[in-house]
């Protein structure tokens, strides 16, 4: 029988690393995909449409809020993001996982139609080293910089409403750390009961002589 697939949402602060850390866990894992989200940010010079988003316009985006295409959606730093509907749902419903990387705010919408959704929230190390990642990147000019910075504190005093919460300093213990979420989060209860339905019945059935 075809368990559930887990629904994951991964939330951080700009500059984190939280991209780099989801893509090597996918990579790294058959059983789970990242959703791809829509967004009228226009593309940056690395990124592909499909890939990396769903490059639209803002017509494009606000027609689909209209028809409820996505199950979650916000404006940060200005412009629209949002999440497919039929494609997590789709994807669940084969037993495979979906790994969100949305903001709080989006977690708290997500939280709201999936009570089961689980919550992963990754933290720098330091401001300090937050800073020096930002600015490395070389992909927003200073006064965005600044912006993300200052919406840090806000970011985190939603730390609570996570599950977990992954500290990414040395980015291999983090990815382990990544990892050994999403293997619990496969043996738990509910999934094993569902997976080995018939195994538990027929063990239970076995007559004792």
């Amino acid at each position: 029988m075809i368990s559930h697939g887990n629904l994951y949402v991964v939330a951080a602060p700009s500059g984190t690393g939280k991209t780099t850390l989801v893509k090597a866990l996918v990579e790294s894992t058959s059983t789970i995909i990242v959703s791809i989200s829509h967004t009228t940010r226009p593309k940056r010079s690395n990124e592909m449409h499909g890939i990396h988003y769903y490059f639209i316009d803002v017509t494009t985006f606000e027609k689909m809020v209209s028809q409820h295409e996505f199950l979650e959606h916000a404006i940060i730093f200005g412009h629209h993001y949002g999440t497919s509907k039929s494609m997590v749902e789709e994807t669940l419903a084969k037993g495979i996982d979906v790994i969100l990387e949305i903001d709080w705010q989006g977690h708290q919408q997500i939280k709201q139609l999936f009570r089961d959704a689980i919550g992963i929230f990754i933290l720098p190390p330091s401001m300090t080293d937050l800073r020096e990642r930002l600015i490395k990147r070389n992909q927003d000019d200073p006064k965005i910089i600044q912006k993300r910075l200052a919406d840090v504190k806000e970011a985190i005093s939603h730390i609570n409403e996570f599950n977990y919460v992954v500290i990414n300093d040395d980015f291999t213990t983090a990815l382990h750390d990544l990892k050994t979420i999403t293997e619990a989060e496969r043996l738990r209860l509910p999934q094993q009961a569902k997976k080995f339905s018939h195994l538990i019945a027929s063990l239970l059935d076995i007559k004792i002589v």
